[in-house]
């Protein structure tokens, strides 16, 4: 239909003169006017000098650069640093944040005692003296009776000298049960010691490679260093790199990349050693790294030419043999390939076997300590404290050994298994210990197999929680010494997080403390001194940041100053320098890596008879599922596909969703054989046949009204298996089933 000038004329008048008419716009004017009032109860900041002062983040390992806005010493915003090498100007989400950590209602105020029972969340405030007083007798009475062995701490994944302290405390004391929270990047180390015969953490040159194969990594979803990461996918983009990402789901990253390649979940290591059988079988990979700078070759040949034929790959992973093919042979012929794996952001540490495996193919295309490929980093090595001198007493505790056995005959070259220290804690009470440090970590939350890590809890007599929040580990503890938050503190951080150069960070407070806290490194310094003797002497230091400017020394100006570090002048060892191992070269088949190439992979628990789905959890960046729970900010913005109101989705593929005859939206009951949630459906294309999936970071217990409550802990429905190689925790998924009634 043609509308004339006059018609339009007479549309124009006629629209205007109805809205005139109209009641609606003078509503609109009259509540506009009520709430744009200065009434006497809106909070309104007082305006002032502004002023900005770096820091570094430590909400996550990425070590990212972030400058605050302060108003009058009010800290207003977070933005990231420009020009930082790590960040240069980004900021996640979760940084972005952080605000809502210094001042919202989910921190510790003041030291609590626990006056109920435990998780029931009554509390008696008490003095700092009480505080130190009360922890300090108490571990006296426990090495006073001999068990100073019967001791235990648990961290997180931060190597730098809080945890340097914490663990300083525990050998004086005479305890070996020092526990740091596993990540991929132990697995990484622990594959670089086996293969390189090197103690150092994995840099990845993924910005300048030309072709990336992930297996299941989340490049774009907290990953490594989030913010990096995001800049690294921009530029491979940017570059018309070829991106395979290998996984069992459509995540963020795989809908972004080249190439999306569905996989039946937990059999990412036979893909890797199908395609090294490809590699092999055609002569594709790099003879002059092979021939001149490796050892064992023959015999990892004859292991993937055997038992990874294309046809037995694909039939494992469900993976076209097509597909193998062309992956395989374009990351070969590629100039830059990398492999990586970890899955989601890399936060467990998964099976050694496919660490080794994907590793393998990064040995195949001579892309070890190369531009574009995996470098091995010097691991930080500032922390040169004089050896402590011990007593009897904790020459007595450190002979009985570890909990958790890392370091053992049975695994040799691992150095801390959570998940075996909680087992054994779990099944056996007299061999629990009898107190328990806890500092920057939430295990009761965090921790696969919920249901064991409160059986523990129940045979461990004392628990100190350091959070600076009420999170679930310090719900359920006897006493809590909160921690100043990272913008009320100095905290060294070296970053750990797959870089290409040395880097570390300082975290330093930008504002004062808003409460009644005390820095960690503090407190256990002044622990140490109550209990007096060679523990107090170990500490010889007055306070922590006496303690951090002597350690870092020479980097203390430029740290204080810029906040970072970096060694520019590093330049990963060329391969006639690279290798410690017995035969100076690259080891393909050594004998640890021999006995977990050749290892079964991880079984998921539970029987396919009465469980006939898999549960598999998955990370986004919407929400936090580490030790910091999710700020109001980042719960806000959460899809109302992933939690609508309280209630938690899990994805489920529209052919499986039709086979249980359930519809999207609706309620059903999801069981493992750990445990079962009320959950409701979300019918999602982008998930393979029989596997249902849901986020990390819902479902607490604990902290306020914004997180608590809202969708469902998964890890309150999966178990662990342990890796017969590591010793870590290899589950990947569980066995599962979907009931409506």
């Amino acid at each position: 239909m043609k509308i004339d000038r006059r018609g339009f004329l007479s549309f124009a008048i006629g629209g205007a003169a109805g809205t005139a008419l109209s009641p609606l716009p003078w509503k609109l004017m009259d509540d506009a006017s009520i709430w744009s009032q200065n009434w006497a109860w809106t909070p309104v900041p007082a305006d002032g000098a502004v002023t900005y002062e770096n820091s570094t983040c430590t909400l996550c390992p990425g070590g990212c650069g972030i400058t605050v806005r302060k108003v009058e010493g009010r800290a207003v915003k977070i933005e990231g640093t420009k020009g930082h090498p790590v960040n240069d100007g980004g900021i996640c989400i979760l940084g972005l944040s952080g605000l809502q950590l210094l001042y919202g209602p989910t921190r510790v105020a003041s030291p609590l005692k626990r006056i109920g029972e435990r998780g029931d969340g009554k509390w008696q405030k008490i003095t700092w003296d009480q505080a130190i007083s009360e922890v300090s007798a108490k571990l006296a009475e426990v090495r006073a009776a001999g068990n100073s062995h019967a001791l235990g701490a648990i961290t997180g994944p931060d190597r730098g000298t809080v945890s340097g302290l914490l663990e300083r405390f525990l050998l004086v004391y005479g305890s070996a049960n020092f526990v740091r929270t596993p990540t991929m990047m132990d697995n990484f180390e622990h594959v670089l010691y086996l293969t390189q015969g090197v103690e150092a953490t994995a840099g990845f040159d993924i910005e300048n490679a030309d072709l990336v194969l992930s297996f299941g990594s989340g490049i774009i979803e907290g990953w490594g260093s989030p913010v990096r990461m995001f800049k690294a996918n921009a530029r491979l983009v940017e570059n018309g790199a070829d991106v395979f990402q290998i996984e069992s789901r459509l995540s963020n990253t795989a809908a972004k990349s080249k190439h999306w390649v569905p996989i039946n979940p937990g059999t990412e290591a036979d893909l890797a050693l199908g395609l090294a059988h490809i590699i092999i079988g055609k002569g594709l990979f790099d003879y002059n790294f092979v021939s001149t700078h490796a050892h064992g070759f023959e015999a990892f040949k004859q292991l993937v030419q055997t038992r990874y034929t294309p046809a037995v790959v694909s039939e494992k992973t469900g993976v076209a043999p097509g597909k193998i093919e062309e992956m395989a042979v374009k990351f070969a012929r590629a100039a830059k390939p990398l492999a990586i794996c970890g899955r989601g952001k890399g936060s467990a540490p998964g099976g050694l076997k496919e660490f080794l495996a994907v590793h393998m193919l990064n040995a195949l295309a001579g892309s070890v300590n190369r531009q574009g490929g995996v470098l091995q980093m010097p691991p930080p090595d500032y922390i040169r404290w004089t050896e402590p001198v011990t007593d009897e007493l904790a020459a007595e505790g450190l002979r009985k050994g570890r909990l958790d056995g890392a370091g053992s005959d049975q695994f040799p070259s691992s150095r801390h298994l959570l998940n075996r220290f909680i087992a054994a804690a779990a099944e056996d009470a007299t061999a629990a210990p009898q107190v328990l440090l806890v500092a920057g970590a939430n295990p009761y939350y965090t921790f696969p197999g919920t249901q064991v890590v409160k059986k523990a809890f129940d045979n461990i007599p004392y628990i100190v929680s350091f959070s600076s929040y009420m999170d679930e580990t310090a719900m359920n503890a006897d006493i809590i010494l909160p921690n100043h938050v990272n913008l009320e503190r100095y905290e060294d951080v070296p970053v750990i997080a797959g870089l290409s150069k040395p880097v570390v960070g300082l975290s330093k407070p930008v504002v004062a403390p808003q409460l009644n806290t005390r820095h960690i490194g503090d407190t256990i310094i002044r622990i140490a001194k109550a209990m007096g003797g060679h523990i107090a002497g170990a500490f010889e230091w007055d306070d922590y940041q006496a303690c951090l400017e002597e350690t870092l020394s020479d980097k203390w100006d430029a740290l204080s100053g810029s906040c970072i570090w970096v060694d520019d002048a590093y330049a990963p060892p060329a391969p006639d320098q690279a290798f410690n191992t017995y035969s100076s070269k690259f080891e393909f088949n050594a004998g640890q890596t021999q006995k977990a190439l050749n290892a079964d992979n991880p079984l998921p628990e539970g029987n396919t008879a009465e469980y006939t789905l898999t549960l598999i959890p998955f990370d986004a960046m919407r929400l936090a599922n580490g030790y910091i729970g999710n700020p109001p900010f980042m719960t806000k913005i959460v899809a109302d596909t992933v939690m609508k109101r309280k209630d938690g989705f899990i994805e489920i593929n529209p052919v499986t969703a039709g086979k249980l005859g359930v519809k999207q939206g609706q309620r059903v009951t999801l069981s493992t054989p750990v445990g079962e949630a009320k959950v409701r459906v979300n019918i999602f294309e982008g998930i393979k046949p029989d596997i249902v999936a849901i986020p990390r970071g819902l479902g607490h217990t604990a902290y306020d009204e914004y997180l608590a409550g809202k969708g469902v802990n998964v890890n309150e429905l999966l178990g662990t298996v342990e890796d017969p190689a590591s010793g870590h925790d290899a589950a990947w998924g569980i066995r599962a089933k979907l009931t409506t009634a």
